[in-house]
């Protein structure tokens, strides 16, 4: 049974209005709904829009930001790859955003959701980094090296999450102890999942997005006060005025967008698909794999270790089949995990360490052009498939 307080508390909380998340949640629907309109209203769009599409809806896009385009760091918090990212988004704000709602009050909600949602904008942009820089397993976590359309509420969804987290912590003392399990530290399980389940799809999940919204709501939350029960609901003209210029600024944004819709679509984006053909599980599963086996290649010609080998090449073994150019990237670095096997072996380890160092420096080369081909094929084909899922559609802000 819960204590007295935690029941007076509840009870002041749920009595009050949260009328702009349901409005955030009709915009995000409208503007999808729009999005299907621009593509004729087919149902093979709903796995996944096209790429000119996101574009002309607002999508985040380096290079269009670069050329002036400002308002890309706002509208890509309203718009969706497809209809299971809206759907998951949305379900998102309406556990969570009541709360911070009912908390904070709709001013401060308003000003909360544009900002860390900029803020994991701002974030997705700064990652996208050169082609030729190397990345390592957390590098590849954090950073982007193609500069492909992103957009999504997740950045935001994450900064409503780091409210709720400070909020936890910062008011501690004087929360019952039902709320003190549902917040702050209570969060962190979520948190962490969450960042797993971004490591596992790094590649494909914009990480950096949510990081960015993360922090930005946790620094809000460490700077801003909520409305404790019995308080009065009137709301400091500071905040009415915030939330004017936040819906302001988002409603110019828009603005923009139209003014710029039928623009040319870049060409790096003028050809990504419309269609999907296999699911976006198999597609995290298939580069889940893959990822495994960069890692388990490093490993082996920088360190010697084999163990990861052990694992990843059955792994390499069980990933879906997506299409016949997946299936024979998938082939050449499971061969070039197994030659490095080779390489330990106590024939090899005979010959001088010359003949050794060879034989590394040809994987190292046969392994460079396969990344290439990878790459490109991630950045083309592979986007059918589920790579344009932003959460990010990097390839899940």
């Amino acid at each position: 049974m819960p204590d007295r307080e935690t029941v007076r508390f509840a009870r002041a909380l749920m009595e009050r209005p949260y009328k702009f998340t349901i409005i955030l949640l009709a915009t995000n629907l409208f503007v999808y709904m729009l999005m299907w309109q621009s593509s004729a209203m087919r149902f093979s769009v709903l796995g996944i829009f096209s790429g000119p599409v996101l574009v002309a809806y607002g999508a985040k896009l380096n290079s269009l930001v670069q050329a002036g385009q400002w308002w890309r760091f706002v509208t890509p918090i309203f718009v969706h790859v497809n209809l299971l990212h809206l759907l998951v988004n949305m379900y998102s704000l309406w556990i969570i955003g009541p709360y911070v709602e009912k908390l904070y009050g709709g001013s401060k909600f308003v000003v909360f959701w544009v900002l860390t949602g900029i803020a994991g904008v701002v974030a997705s942009y700064l990652t996208v980094v050169s082609p030729d820089r190397p990345l390592g397993s957390l590098g590849r976590f954090l950073f982007k090296i193609h500069d492909d359309p992103s957009a999504g509420a997740s950045g935001a969804l994450f900064g409503l999450v780091g409210v709720l987290f400070v909020f936890g912590i910062k008011f501690r003392h004087e929360l019952p102890e039902g709320f003190k399990r549902a917040f702050g530290i209570g969060l962190l399980p979520m948190i962490v999942l969450n960042l797993f389940i971004g490591y596992v799809g790094r590649g494909i999940i914009d990480n950096a997005a949510h990081l960015g919204g993360l922090a930005a709501g946790a620094l809000l939350a460490l700077a801003v006060d909520y409305r404790r029960p019995g308080e009065r609901s009137g709301v400091a003209i500071v905040w009415q005025v915030l939330r004017a210029a936040a819906l302001a600024l988002v409603a110019v944004s828009f603005v923009q967008t139209a003014r710029h819709f039928r623009d040319p679509t870049p060409a790096s984006v003028a050809s990504l698909p419309i269609q999907i053909t296999t699911t976006a599980h198999d597609f995290v599963v298939y580069v889940k794999a893959m990822n495994e086996a960069q890692e388990a290649f490093y490993a082996a010609i920088q360190e010697d270790d084999l163990k990861p080998s052990a694992s990843a090449i059955p792994n390499l073994s069980n990933a879906p089949y997506l299409d016949q150019e997946a299936h024979e990237l998938r082939e050449t670095i499971r061969n070039l995990l197994l030659e490095t096997a080779t390489i330990n072996a106590p024939e090899t380890a005979a010959n001088n360490a010359e003949d050794i160092n060879q034989k590394k420096a040809n994987l190292i080369q046969r392994f460079g052009v396969w990344a290439k081909d990878y790459n490109e094929w991630l950045k083309t084909a592979g986007k059918k498939h589920g790579g344009l899922i932003e959460v990010a559609p990097e390839k899940s802000q």
